[in-house]
């Protein structure tokens, strides 16, 4: 998949079809893929290429929470200092794997009025600016999602109930 991956990118920027250009790139690509499997660094935890389909749905989802969150911490800032109750919290990482936990905690950065501060074990640390900030992260609902993009199945039936 990397190597198609690779292929894919050196076509799409070279643009020419040349017998010459392109054994250059097969040959390049060759070293690269043979480098990386020397070092050991392709895993699905390194290039996590299964969840790039499910992105498509997470990602446009991710995209409206920042929007909101933008919204309310605008509201929360105009309100004055009462709206605003600053808190550190920890919350339960389900995710499966580290790239799981890590874009989870990603996600929350993302999104404005929370900032993930430490990532351990299955555990996150977290700075919320307002209470509505922690509780939209309470219910879950980021979690069960990045859960399903990592490719926890079991997330989807957790959340429907």
């Amino acid at each position: 998949m990397v190597t198609f991956s690779l292929a894919a990118l050196w076509l799409l920027l070279s643009g020419y079809f040349i017998p010459l250009i392109l054994s250059l790139g097969v040959a390049s690509i060759t070293v690269v893929i043979w480098l990386a499997h020397r070092m050991d660094v392709i895993d699905n935890e390194s290039y996590p290429i299964h969840m790039v389909p499910k992105g498509f749905l997470y990602y446009p989802w991710l995209a409206l929470e920042i929007i909101k969150s933008n919204l309310a911490v605008a509201l929360a800032i105009l309100r004055g200092s009462d709206a605003l109750q600053p808190q550190v919290f920890k919350l339960k990482a389900t995710q499966l794997s580290d790239v799981g936990r890590v874009t989870y905690a990603n996600s929350i950065t993302l999104t404005p009025g929370t900032v993930s501060i430490f990532v351990g074990g299955d555990e996150i640390t977290v700075h919320a600016l307002t209470p509505g900030a922690k509780k939209d992260l309470e219910n879950g609902e980021m979690g069960r999602r990045v859960s399903l993009l990592e490719g926890d199945v079991s997330a989807g039936a957790e959340g429907a109930g």
